[in-house]
């Protein structure tokens, strides 16, 4: 049986005094979408920062495809096959379009199949290909997401976490954003997706993940998530 993508397992997080996450556990299967959910302020991102390295956990254990990584630093990370597509896009706003995605290049290894390059990101968003030129600050919102998410995947990574990528964005724009992202899993790549919008989440993942101040209260596929009944009112605020 293939390795978990990705594995916290037990993690307690701090921000100063303040227990942020506790004891938070979460799998995140081999090609597989999990989206994590949560009202505002339950752990959501801090989860993600944890899984790249930038908040360190005072306890728990992370894996990435069965390889410990617990403590290790977000580059060591990102070379085990981890990235992110953070909340807000944080693009180079004064580089072009083609130079923030030519500063995140990771050569794939000569076992990982289909590898993402200047090229493939422009087939995959043509918008970027017409404002290669430009600097990434001219760009609309959702050009500047389509760049976040192409930027990430010049890491050409195993495991694609993303964080809130509808935030903001008209609802057109949205939906061309999801059906990248489930181009992206139909591609076999492992995704975890932040979401506030949990209708859009629940349309695409396999399994769910729900925090409610910071503690894992439900993690079940999405098809038994619909089956259980569970009150989401209750942890997300859904009529």
């Amino acid at each position: 049986m293939a390795p978990d993508a990705l594995v916290l397992g037990g993690i307690d997080a701090f921000y100063g005094d303040s227990h942020v996450l506790q004891s938070v556990s979460l799998r995140l299967r081999p090609g597989r979408l999990l989206g994590l959910l949560g009202r505002n302020g339950a752990g959501k991102t801090t989860c993600m920062n944890v899984a790249v390295g930038l908040l360190p956990p005072r306890a728990g254990r992370i894996s990435v495809y069965d390889a410990d990584m617990t403590g290790a630093p977000p580059e060591a990370i990102a070379a085990a096959g981890v990235a992110l597509v953070p909340q807000g896009r944080r693009i180079f706003r004064s580089l072009t379009v083609r130079e923030n995605l030519a500063v995140a290049a990771r050569r794939a290894n000569e076992d990982e199949a289909a590898p993402w390059t200047l090229e493939t990101v422009f087939r995959t968003f043509p918008r970027l290909r017409e404002r290669a030129s430009q600097p990434a600050g001219y760009l609309s919102g959702g050009e500047q997401q389509m760049l976040a998410i192409g930027r990430a995947l010049m890491r050409n990574p195993r495991v694609l976490l993303m964080d809130e990528p509808s935030e903001g964005l008209a609802p057109q724009i949205v939906a061309e954003v999801m059906a990248t992202i489930r181009a992206l899993k139909a591609r076999g790549l492992s995704i975890v997706l932040v979401e506030q919008n949990a209708r859009l989440v629940f349309d695409i993942a396999d399994d769910i993940v729900i925090l409610n101040s910071g503690r894992v209260v439900v993690h079940t596929t999405a098809a038994q998530l619909q089956q259980s009944g569970v009150d989401l009112r209750q942890h997300l605020g859904i009529y």
